[in-house]
């Protein structure tokens, strides 16, 4: 942190603010701001516009809310304290929410230290429209920023306090709030907290916005502000009394456009909610100050890209420059009181061609940034091309192989709200009770309705809601039918779920469980007997009984699998031995067909979760298998998860359900061959 504050940029930004404090002397702030501050501070009241209008002040002084009072009121006050000007008081008031916001994009883009300083610090539409021109729009981005920053970090209370916090300091705010609430109804994770954002806004709300209402004269200045007209100019005149306003046109269809991304991550929120800002900005005779609004976009959006993203940028900003001085005479005055020394007017206008014509190009390259922020990061982020689509998974494996654990495991992991799984069990075609399971077993294709099965995946995989019954393994009876909704994430498992071609086609990763055969018997014994109450004999009847069907319709589905997770006992011999002393010790043997960061996991698994892995590779290299034996926690597996497929984490749940030892090893590998899925997914 010390070698932030000794870098020369900063040192620079920080000395030029503190120096355009002290010379110079906006019209706004003082004909408006400071006389309405020092009224305010002389005849201290809970209502200042009263007490400014009541003075005879102008209703456009201070069309703002408590926040922005409040915030300017303590330097303020110690200005009025210690003789210093009033004026000292509000520019120390902006450096401190400049620095404010300086630091929280700084934790928003780590590692950026150069580009932030450069690229906002020393951003001319920063100084020029807080400190040249005495705009406070600071103060309301600082809140937003804050509110963004900490539903990033799931502190959702606080993010609504901060939103209504925004508003309260500037209405123009308020745009903010629905593409809010549309990213925590969007976003399945958060969805579940959703009633902490409305609990912090709406106590922020009763404390800050609704005394506000009873302030008639604040109301009065508050929509008797001109800048509110501007969003009206831009229109289209349909005959008569009809017109179409485009600046509200473009903000609804930007509602819109963010309401039909289904799933929602921050980098699509945050885009969407800043092209909002640049949009209504761009198209607006807006005052200088708005252009503030879009500056938390537009230095995400540099730290992300590519240099052409820098430049576009740097050009936006001197445009803004010429366009901001031709419009605004600047008047400087030497040491603030020191009115005697004369007091120097940058030119004013050129001409009107001359602005319009900067106004233009400064618009068209706003546009194309616009333009370039979709593309970048909003049409290839991984959420976006993800909302078109769910991520299925088909697992497939014997009787007692594990399928339900194992789509537990990665329920675990997703979020319950964020995953359909289908059974291939409920789609067998009569209850145990009928006399046909005496000439047929459950393994048998012709015993399940297979192709109802096919049919309601692809219809899940599409978006669409299915009917399903479930099949209860106690009662070997069916339920009634129920609803079932597609999601993010569908896992469809079963004896068959890699028996037929279509089905396969509909999987972005399919997976076999081929668990050791003695291990597998001992599993169903345990399951079926305890579980499901069958009695010992009838279960190992059931074993000779399916053996063939086994052979011959399951173990045949894995060499269409993409990955094939083999549980094995470390000895053979253990089964036998097992006393129920010792606990039993597993090897997971990862067969996979597409291999991708084989190596770079053998040496996570190794160094991070201690384990011992072999790895042996096919000529082609087309196959690669890994041998892993050890003991292993849910925490090593969670951080070995973080450094091989890192990007995977924004997919997940916000508290993953990490499993230790061999079922957290599994969870790890599973991960990995989805980041590559998704990847490969995403190239074609």
């Amino acid at each position: 942190m010390k070698k932030f504050y000794l870098n020369p940029l900063f040192l620079f930004g920080l000395a030029f603010r503190l120096v355009l404090v002290i010379i110079t002397s906006p019209t706004p702030v003082t004909q408006w701001y400071v006389p309405f501050l020092d009224a305010s501070t002389h005849s201290f009241s809970l209502d200042p516009w009263a007490v400014w209008l009541g003075q005879g002040g102008d209703s456009a002084a201070f069309p703002y809310g408590y926040v922005m009072w409040l915030c300017f009121l303590p330097l303020t006050l110690l200005c009025k304290l210690t003789g210093l000007p009033l004026i000292y008081g509000y520019g120390a008031t902006l450096v401190t929410a400049d620095f404010a916001l300086l630091l929280l994009l700084r934790r928003m883009t780590p590692g950026r230290d150069s580009l932030i300083l450069a690229t906002y610090w020393l951003s001319p539409i920063v100084i020029i429209a807080s400190y040249l021109l005495g705009f406070n729009d600071l103060v309301p981005v600082l809140c937003l920023a804050m509110s963004l920053y900490s539903v990033r970090h799931h502190r959702l209370a606080f993010s609504g306090l901060a939103c209504i916090a925004a508003i309260s300091a500037k209405l123009s705010m308020v745009l903010a709030f629905p593409f809010f609430l549309i990213y925590l109804l969007h976003n399945r994770a958060l969805r579940q907290y959703f009633q902490h954002y409305i609990k912090g806004f709406m106590v922020g709300a009763v404390f800050l916005a609704l005394p506000f209402l009873f302030s008639e004269s604040g109301l009065h200045m508050l929509f008797s502000n001109p800048e509110m007209a501007k969003v009206y100019r831009l229109a289209f005149n349909l005959g008569g009394n009809t017109q179409i306003y485009l600046v509200p046109l473009a903000y609804l269809l930007m509602i819109y456009a963010a309401w039909r991304v289904r799933r929602l991550n921050f980098e699509l929120f945050h885009a969407l909610l800043g092209m909002a800002f640049l949009l209504v900005v761009l198209m607006t005779p807006a005052s200088p100050g708005w252009f503030i609004w879009s500056i938390p976009l537009l230095i995400t959006y540099q730290a992300t890209s590519d240099r052409i993203a820098i430049v576009l940028t740097a050009i936006f900003s001197l445009l803004y420059v010429l366009s901001s001085l031709l419009l605004s005479p600047i008047e400087l005055k030497v040491f603030g009181q020191l009115a005697s020394l004369g007091s120097y007017h940058l030119p004013a206008p050129l001409g009107s061609d001359a602005v319009s014509l900067f106004h233009t190009a400064m618009v068209a390259t706003g546009i194309i940034l616009a333009i370039r922020i979709w593309r970048e990061t909003v049409s290839r982020n991984d959420y976006f091309r993800l909302s078109r689509k769910p991520f299925v998974i088909g697992v497939a494996g014997d009787s007692g192989a594990g399928k339900d654990d194992f789509s537990n495991a990665l329920r675990g992991l997703f979020g319950s709200y964020a995953v359909t799984t289908v059974s291939g069990d409920d789609y067998h075609l009569w209850d145990r009770q009928k006399p046909m399971w005496q000439v047929m077993t459950h393994l048998n294709p012709m015993a399940n309705d297979l192709e109802g099965f096919a049919n309601d995946v692809v219809a899940l995989t599409d978006g669409k809601s299915i009917l399903s019954r479930h099949y209860d393994h106690q009662t070997g009876r069916m339920s009634r039918p129920f609803r079932i909704n597609s999601n993010d994430i569908i896992i469809a498992s079963g004896l068959h779920a890699l028996y037929l071609p279509i089905l396969r086609e509909c999987y972005n990763l399919s997976i076999y469980l081929d668990i050791d055969e003695d291990l597998r018997r001992h599993f169903k014994l345990q399951r079926d007997v305890h579980q499901r109450g069958h009695t010992t004999e009838s279960v190992l009847s059931s074993f000779e009984k399916r053996e063939p069907d086994s052979d011959r319709f399951i173990r045949p589905q894995s060499s269409h699998a993409d990955l094939v997770l083999s549980l094995q006992p470390i000895h053979p011999r253990m089964l036998g031995d097992m006393n129920g002393k010792y606990p039993l010790r597993f090897k997971l043997v990862a067969r996979s067909r597409h291999g991708l960061n084989e190596m770079y996991l053998t040496r996570v698994l190794v160094g991070i979760c201690g384990l011992h892995v072999d790895m042996v590779v096919s000529g082609d290299a087309s196959e690669v298998e890994l041998s892993i034996e050890g003991e292993t926690t849910a925490q090593d597996i969670a951080l070995a998860a973080q450094m091989v497929c890192p990007r995977i984490f924004e997919f997940l749940d916000i508290y993953p359900k990490w499993q230790d030892g061999v079922t957290g090893l599994m969870q790890l590998i599973t991960l990995s061959h989805i980041n590559q899925a998704l990847t490969k997914r995403f190239i074609w």
